[in-house]
């Protein structure tokens, strides 16, 4: 199965036309014929099935031939992660984060960041690739990034809102306070990790302070073992 993306794909559409980009594609490299069927999710649940009218490789047109709709996880999980000082390391954690089960992302901008700047537009793209790779049907929001003390400020915290650090002190074992079927949202540092005054402020606002097992680990790698434990402590309810 090989899975497209149209984001502007409803209910109630009965046919649309394929950017050109992707016209080429299904023409030339898939070598597609009128009458041949692809699978496409609009990032919002809900997989199509649609009838290739034309092939053009300028724009293939489709109609819509029968849809459904994908139940949401029980549960969401918001990670707001400092982009790595290598972008391909964040476009790693972007790519296994949708593919394990991630709701929503903010990079977020701490006192030791090494990156400052992001291509939002490519990280959306990376997502794209990665939702249709996996076969799935949710597309991952990406939001603008934002200052940490900001991301703070803004973000309603809930029981379930952790900080991974390396500093010494009182932490518990991220799977020992998960809730199944709850609202996650953890935070992770860059490379440097966050700051003692990040730190206090981030518990302050009832953050939990939490540890990710008993090695050092690269942001992006621990960024990818919060969602994966996160993953597995849902997976009896899903």
């Amino acid at each position: 199965m090989q899975l497209f993306y149209n984001p502007t794909l409803e209910k109630t559409t009965t046919s649309f036309i394929f950017s050109p980009e992707e016209s080429k594609h299904i023409s030339r490299v898939l070598r597609k014929k009128e009458g041949d069927v692809l699978d496409i999710t609009n990032g919002k649940g809900i997989l199509f099935k649609a009838e290739l009218l034309s092939t053009d490789s300028r724009k293939c047109e489709a109609q819509i031939i029968d849809l459904s709709e994908s139940k949401p996880k029980p549960y969401t999980l918001h990670m707001a992660v400092a982009p790595t000082k290598m972008n391909d390391r964040f476009e790693w954690f972007l790519e296994k984060a949708t593919e394990i089960g991630v709701d929503e992302i903010t990079p977020i901008l701490c006192a030791r960041s090494e990156r400052k700047t992001l291509k939002l537009e490519r990280m959306r793209r990376v997502l794209q690739s990665a939702m249709k790779q996996s076969l799935q049907t949710f597309l991952p929001k990406l939001n603008p990034m934002i200052s940490f003390h900001d991301f703070l400020e803004n973000q309603s915290v809930s029981p379930l809102s952790f900080i991974a650090h390396c500093e010494d002190g009182e932490k518990s074992e991220l799977k020992r306070l998960l809730i199944p079927k709850k609202d996650t949202t953890i935070l992770i540092g860059p490379e440097g990790d966050f700051s003692s005054e990040e730190i206090t402020t981030a518990i302050k606002k009832g953050y939990h302070p939490v540890a990710l097992g008993n090695t050092r680990l690269r942001t992006e790698t621990a960024a990818i073992f919060a969602c994966a434990t996160v993953a597995i402590g849902n997976i009896e309810i899903n």
